[in-house]
């Protein structure tokens, strides 16, 4: 009877070290899902604007790569478990919310200095409006899902 009752205590142990993080179940899932789609498509325009029109809008294309590069990284920290990531993933998704804004806001005061659009663009005008959302819903999840100390 021992042996049992230890064997279920070990499973029981196991099951919940291999249960999935908060911040990556449910709803949490669709935000991973996002920041995915983001990074890709991100790193594909970016990738092919440098490749073939860098000439053209070096800063932009350059600010491109950029969010492909904090898309990728929140991305991953978003997908780990653990506080070390927790970390990770907010800095990545305030640097993205400080881009959304600073870009935002310079390419509506100063138009020509983007001659071509970034993801960041017009607060993510191109994008649905979604990447001057999606950070903001990131932090909100992850201030929602933060681990108790």
């Amino acid at each position: 009877m021992k042996t049992s009752k230890a064997q279920n205590a070990d499973s029981i142990t196991d099951d919940s070290a291999a249960a999935p993080h908060g911040r990556t179940t449910g709803a949490g899932r669709l935000l991973i899902t996002v920041y995915a789609v983001f990074a890709i498509s991100a790193t594909a325009r970016a990738g092919y604007q440098i490749a073939t029109q860098f000439d053209e809008a070096p800063v932009a294309y350059l600010l491109s790569a950029f969010a492909a590069v904090v898309y990728i990284v929140a991305t991953l920290a978003l997908a780990k478990p653990g506080a070390k990531w927790a970390l990770t993933a907010t800095v990545a998704i305030c640097v993205e919310l400080a881009g959304v804004l600073v870009v935002g806001l310079l390419s509506l005061l100063d138009s020509a200095a983007f001659p071509h659009a970034t993801v960041w663009s017009m607060f993510g005008k191109g994008y649905g409006f979604v990447p001057l959302l999606l950070p903001i819903i990131g932090l909100i999840w992850l201030y929602r899902h933060r681990d108790a100390k």
